[in-house]
């Protein structure tokens, strides 16, 4: 199999993800800086509440914006950030959106309401009734409070992740109802051309950006690369690999250490898309996944036919190599969090130490193809057994298997439990955090 080795950036220079990153501070601090100015220029009213209200508006406005940004799924940033931590940024970005935009009723309604000396509840009716937009609003609030109550910790645990899906779509009802809010009753809107121009470019770029991401390259991929199966292999009693063909697999830009959103186009399962790293490093050829059975969904994959169509959307992930700051690597996975750091290991040159860490023998996944690849690379082959506690990647455990490893890149990918306990480790063991990489195997696995 042939695979394309990417030497490691100079250690002077500037991460990918620090780019990224810096640059997305940048533009939300640029923006609020430009909101700012033309809510100043735009006066204000004789209403302390009601100033304080509007400006609440204005800010939950462009968050909502940014917001979009991050979920668009543009391949730029999300293979210099994650899809995981853009999604996660969103999430805390979406708490703040919330806030912000009860701050605004409540500033805007206790205002007019002290103007009219009525009580708040009847002035928020009153709103409704007479100011055009103001409806729409108050429906683009309630939506946005129970998209934000789903995503809560305690709600998504007892949700089902299409039910979860399905709440969080009627997100992008509430953005058109708020945008059609700001473009009936924002003062700060139509305050000049140069407002009025802004915000519909701000609210275009977003919508446009989650247009292309989402709707428009997904399109564009698949039906230049018509993906089909080709080979369906069993690799223990609970586990598959799904071997998938197409046209021009060499210009799909995609690495080892990424994942897809796979959609197999059966009767049964065209609706449903699952994420699933590639357990090989892409060839030209032919791209591999390997799944566990966890579910209806995923046993399922055992049963589909060579020559079943494909839809992919991806690749996307940050955890390649176009993050590596030093020559040599450690790779550490968990269960079935093998499967990306296989296709890393395929790639990676420079010495490299596995560490697969696993409950039983019987639960190494592609232990005998890691075994052979380790071999041919030259590479050490760990594997860790035994129950989690005690924790058998403890430092002391770690320092004694890899003596060097804060020399190292280190590559960590399982369940959320281990992950987070290796990176405990690393931390203890001084491993810088530049040249500490992961993904949570619950988005990427």
């Amino acid at each position: 199999m042939t695979t394309v080795q990417s030497p490691p950036a100079p250690p002077t220079a500037i991460r990918p993800q620090v780019v990224a990153r810096t640059g997305l501070y940048a533009v939300l601090a640029a923006n609020a800086a430009a909101v700012t100015v033309f809510f100043v220029q735009a006066g204000f009213a004789s209403n302390a509440l009601v100033v304080l209200g509007r400006l609440a508006g204005l800010y939950g406005a462009l968050l909502m914006a940014f917001q979009l940004l991050l979920v668009a799924r543009l391949p730029w940033l999300d293979r210099r950030i994650g899809m995981d931590r853009l999604t996660s940024w969103h999430r805390w970005l979406g708490f703040g959106l919330l806030w912000t935009l009860l701050g605004h009723v409540v500033f805007i309604v206790l205002g007019y309401a002290q103007s009219s000396s009525m009580d708040p509840l009847n002035e928020l009716l009153d709103l409704a009734e007479t100011v055009e937009g103001v409806l729409r609003a108050v429906v683009a609030l309630g939506l946005i409070v129970v998209v934000g109550a789903a995503s809560a910790r305690w709600a998504r645990r007892r949700m089902a992740y299409e039910t979860w899906h399905f709440v969080h779509l009627y997100t992008y009802v509430a953005v058109v109802l708020a945008f059609t809010h700001q473009v009936a009753v924002g003062t700060t809107f139509t305050a000049s051309s140069a407002a009025t121009a802004y915000w519909w470019t701000l609210w275009g770029v977003a919508l446009g950006a989650v247009f292309l991401g989402r709707l428009v390259l997904p399109l564009w991929c698949n039906l230049r690369h018509r993906l089909r199966v080709s080979a369906v292999v069993p690799e223990s009693d609970n586990v598959v690999s799904v071997y998938i063909t197409g046209r021009d697999l060499d210009r799909l830009p995609a690495r080892a250490g990424q994942f897809f959103l796979w959609r197999f186009l059966t009767r049964d399962r065209w609706w449903q898309a699952n994420p699933f790293s590639l357990s090989a490093a892409p060839d030209g050829r032919t791209l591999r996944l390997t799944a566990k059975a966890a579910g209806d969904g995923t046993a399922a994959l055992r049963h589909l036919k060579p020559g079943t169509r494909v839809f992919a959307e991806g690749p996307y992930g940050a955890f390649t190599t176009l993050h590596r700051t030093r020559p040599d690597a450690l790779l550490i996975a968990g269960g079935v969090g093998i499967t990306p750091i296989r296709a890393l290991l395929e790639e990676l040159h420079g010495h490299a130490v596995l560490i697969y860490r696993v409950a039983t023998d019987r639960d190494a996944v592609l232990h005998d193809e890691l075994r052979e690849l380790a071999h041919a690379k030259g590479a050490e082959l760990y594997l860790v057994t035994g129950p989690a506690v005690p924790d058998r990647l403890a430092p002391r455990e770690l320092a004694r298997l890899v003596p060097d490893v804060a020399d190292r890149d280190v590559y960590v990918c399982g369940p959320p439990g281990m992950t987070s306990a290796v990176l405990g480790s690393l931390r203890e063991l001084g491993v810088p955090k530049p040249q500490i990489h992961f993904e949570r195997f619950s988005l990427a696995g």
